[in-house]
């Protein structure tokens, strides 16, 4: 794992060894009782697929078919849990964050039942790879919901990210930074086309997300000193990370973009547009020039925490945590120079479903 002083590369890196609660990347023998009950009542021989991610700050979670060279959603699920909250200071998920987590894994667990899923992998990221306690709240989580879940690595962290949102690298450029700014931790990857496929050159992962940001500096009110000091607090920390790609050239040269996979490009993304209510189909995809994300940036961080909870886009739940968000892309933009971001409303979701279609595929082909 990274520490967020150092990048590991594509493959000269050996890989954390993963702590995981479980690996199998089929419904849990609880869910598959449900399943077979009376309310189902019905034969389900098409694949059905489900990726749910619980983060530091969200529980998502998507279920869907495939279909020619992509995907069918057949349902989504989003709810901000703050399951990390408090986690900086006490080590520990509080009893009030994990009871508002599990409310929100029965939902999901529903779902998957009532949907037929056929192969589901749950992963947990930050809050549940720092806590002392993490492992053992997945336990209980297994035992209220029979949902199974695998506490990821940040390299694979990274490496879900990346095939979420692969296609949206614009074709013309040589590399692209893909970031993800999570609750807990911020996961970089450089990446560039090579035989018209999209590769991790270098990655690493930031000991540091919105959610924690927050609790450190303050997140309702901050003010433009502390937000300058945070912006330079987390450049520093990028700094440091150096050019593990060797690709600093092509970004300054313009011949790179970045490409962002969390809340906060996609808060940006929807202020810009000016939205009454957030459009998946507007944001995802979006390309946003540099000066465009230093406006709203710029407008967020002037507005109090109710203008903020205000906006559509961003709403209560985010608004004392989108500053931080901005502080941390202002900070990258800082280091790895580029003209242009993109947008992308995916990530890891897309990224585990496409890890279930492939072993789907392959199972049908035996």
């Amino acid at each position: 794992m990274s520490d967020g002083k150092g990048a590991g590369s594509a493959g000269g890196e050996d890989r954390q060894k993963r702590e995981e609660t479980g690996r199998n990347n089929k419904p849990s023998s609880k869910s598959k009782g449900k399943k077979s009950g009376s309310r189902s009542g019905r034969r389900r021989s098409s694949v059905r697929l489900a990726a749910l991610d619980l983060g530091t700050n969200n529980c998502r979670l998507l279920i869907a078919s495939p279909h020619r060279h992509g995907f069918r959603i057949v349902d989504a699920f989003s709810r901000i849990v703050r399951l990390g909250e408090g986690l900086s200071q006490s080590g520990v998920l509080s009893e009030a964050a994990m009871g508002r987590t599990i409310s929100a894994l029965k939902v999901c667990a529903d779902k998957i039942d009532r949907r037929g899923v056929t192969h589901l992998r749950c992963i947990a990221t930050q809050a549940c790879r720092g806590a002392d306690n993490g492992a053992e709240f997945l336990d209980a989580v297994t035992q209220e919901t029979g949902l199974t879940f695998d506490i990821i690595t940040t390299e694979e962290e990274a490496r879900l990210a990346v095939a979420g949102c692969a296609d949206l690298l614009d074709e013309g450029v040589e590399a692209g930074l893909v970031f993800d700014i999570g609750g807990g931790s911020t996961e970089l990857s450089w990446v560039r086309r090579r035989n018209g496929a999209t590769e991790i050159a270098a990655w690493t992962s930031l000991p540091f997300g919105v959610v924690s940001i927050a609790e450190k500096w303050g997140g309702r009110e901050m003010s433009a000193e502390t937000y300058a000091a945070v912006v330079e607090d987390v450049r520093k920390s990028v700094e440091e990370i150096g050019d593990p790609a060797g690709m600093k050239s092509i970004f300054q040269n313009d011949r790179a973009h970045l490409l962002g996979t969390s809340g906060t490009v996609t808060s940006i993304a929807g202020v810009h547009l000016g939205l009454s209510r957030y459009r998946r189909d507007q944001v995802d995809g979006l390309w946003l020039t540099i000066e465009e994300a230093k406006v709203v940036t710029s407008k967020l961080c002037a507005m109090n925490f109710s203008e903020r909870a205000s906006e559509p886009c961003i709403g209560e739940e985010r608004a004392d945590l989108v500053v931080s968000g901005c502080a941390i892309l202002e900070a990258l933009q800082a280091e790895w120079p580029a003209r242009r971001i993109r947008v992308a409303d995916r990530g890891l979701r897309e990224g585990v479903l496409a890890d279930l279609a492939r072993q789907a595929k392959s199972s049908r082909r035996h």
